[in-house]
C-alpha cells in the first residue's frame, strides 16, 4: 500500500465518521424549530453530547490534515 492509498482510506473513514456524528447531533424538532417552533434552549453540552461534539471536531481536523498532506504528496 502506498502513502496515497493510506491517506485516502483515512480521509474516507474520517469523513464518514464525522458525517455520522453530525447526524447524531439533534437540535430541536426538525423543520418546526426552523420556523419558530420548539422553544427549547440549549446552553451547555453534557455527557455523551459533549463527547460527540469533541469526536466530530477531531475527525474533521483529521480529514483536513490528511487532505493537506495528500495534496503535497500526490
Amino acid at each position: 500500500m502506498s502513502l496515497g492509498e493510506v491517506l485516502l482510506i483515512i480521509q474516507v473513514f474520517s469523513l464518514t465518521m464525522s458525517t455520522i456524528l453530525i447526524l447524531m447531533q439533534n437540535r430541536g424538532a426538525g423543520l418546526s424549530s426552523t420556523f419558530g417552533g420548539g422553544g427549547d434552549v440549549y446552553l451547555t453540552r453534557r455527557g455523551i453530547e459533549k463527547s460527540i461534539v469533541g469526536f466530530t471536531v477531531v475527525f474533521i481536523v483529521l480529514f483536513v490534515v490528511t487532505r493537506i498532506i495528500a495534496l503535497y504528496v500526490g
